[in-house]
């Protein structure tokens, strides 16, 4: 039988990310991304409801994690749960659950949301007016005047989100739903 282990998180960096270099040369960055979903209960009161996850991330990943991400960045995270053993304070076994994340990226715009060490801003710039290209008349038509198109400004460009880049699970995709 197949099995999966598979999360995909889209959320909000509750504090920057926390970056230890290992002895070993790895670097691995932790850092805990909140979700909150709203509804309308059966009371028709509004309740938002948010779920925090640990997340973790290796190498390079790291690395990046540690020069844009910052508290309140939305991020997409996709990864793997893992269990942890540890034992607290008081001698007891704990257990608790991180997201192993194998794919990290940083949504909404850098300029969003503040200005960090990782992004410069471009100066912006007034777009032009668009001037009218001559266009010929067709042949089969009469000549009119016809009377000035107003020019409107063009409208602004919203820049499309990077896409998401796809990750096969070795063809186990025989999922019972």
């Amino acid at each position: 039988m197949a099995s999966l282990n598979k999360v995909t998180l889209i959320g909000n960096l509750g504090a920057d990310p926390e970056v230890r270099y290992l002895d070993g040369g790895a670097v691995v960055a932790t850092f805990n991304v909140a979700t909150t979903e709203k509804f309308t209960n059966r009371n028709g009161e509004k309740v938002e409801q948010t779920e925090w996850f640990r997340v973790e991330l290796w190498n390079e990943q790291a690395k990046v994690a540690e020069k844009y991400l910052k508290k309140g960045n939305s991020v997409y995270v996709e990864g793997r749960l893992r269990t942890e053993l540890w034992t607290d304070k008081e001698g007891k076994e704990r257990t608790s659950l991180r997201v192993r994340a194998n794919t990290m990226q940083l949504l909404g715009s850098p300029n969003s949301d503040r200005m960090d060490e990782g992004y410069s801003e471009a100066p912006r710039q007034q777009a032009a007016p668009a001037q009218p290209t001559p266009q010929p008349a067709p042949a089969e038509r009469p000549r009119q005047q016809a009377a000035p198109a107003a020019q409107a400004a063009p409208a602004p460009r919203r820049r499309e989100p990077d896409p998401v880049p796809f990750e096969s699970n070795s063809g186990d995709d025989d999922l019972p739903f």
